[in-house]
């Protein structure tokens, strides 16, 4: 789903305004009340969708995912997590995943292993039976042995980078290295979720290596094109996380 997002109208409104038609982004446009109807008309279409499954006998042995491609904007409420779309803080890129197939996943199951919206793409072809392209190696790790096992855990380190504010990121395990405008910051997660205590200064080594690491990962990307630097009236379109 694209919503909740600007504009910030939903199927209720009668027409779109011309001057929300001209330029979709718009920081003057929407309320907590539009908001809170994009997230309930949303909610609908995901029901239309799980009752046709089950119609058809389908809705046990089918994997369903929800997950969102970045924190909230405006009308969110993100805490205790600091920042939100556009950040590379936790409340920009932290968000919930849930994944649905009976069959398959334990009930009620929860696992706090990391992972990023392209392991998806991966876990999907996995469960699928499918094979990438070898021409086309994927950047997702599958997820697939997490679904069947809850307990299963692996090492997943998360880079991150964007034009806006020359910000960069990478999570290992507990811990966080995050350049924004210049200024370097080490948090570790687990115990500073809102990434209030800036450990750079006492931990030096880490911050070192963690920083080499993210060159090193930076080193095997493309650039980032210059195209990609359209502006949004706030900012820069961010590139996404790889």
């Amino acid at each position: 789903y694209t919503a909740p997002h600007w504009p910030w109208e939903t199927r209720d409104d009668a027409h779109v305004a011309p001057e929300v038609a001209a330029n979709l982004f718009h920081l003057d446009g929407g309320n907590v009340e539009a908001y809170r109807r994009m997230i309930h008309h949303m909610d609908e279409g995901i029901g239309w969708i799980t009752a046709a499954l089950r119609e058809e006998g389908l809705l046990e042995n089918t994997l369903i995912v929800f997950t969102s491609d970045n924190g909230g904007e405006r009308f969110s409420d993100n805490w205790p997590l600091v920042g939100g779309k556009m950040d590379l803080t936790e409340g920009g890129i932290r968000v919930p995943w849930i994944a649905h197939w009976p069959a398959v996943i334990p009930p009620g199951s929860v696992s706090g292993q990391h992972s990023l919206t392209m392991d998806w793409s991966a876990t999907m072809l996995d469960v699928g039976g499918g094979q990438p392209h070898p021409d086309f190696p994927l950047d997702g790790v599958s997820l697939a042995p997490l679904l069947r096992n809850p307990a299963h855990a692996f090492d997943r380190p998360m880079h991150w980078r964007m034009n806006h504010r020359g910000q960069r990121a990478l999570r290992e395990g507990d811990w966080k290295y995050l350049m924004v405008d210049g200024h370097e910051y080490l948090f570790n997660i687990a115990r500073d979720a809102r990434e209030r205590a800036n450990l750079a200064k006492r931990e030096p080594q880490r911050l070192d290596a963690m920083r080499e690491r993210w060159l090193a990962w930076n080193a095997t990307m493309p650039p980032i094109p210059a195209d990609a630097t359209v502006s949004l009236g706030y900012g820069v379109k961010d590139m996404p996380a790889r």
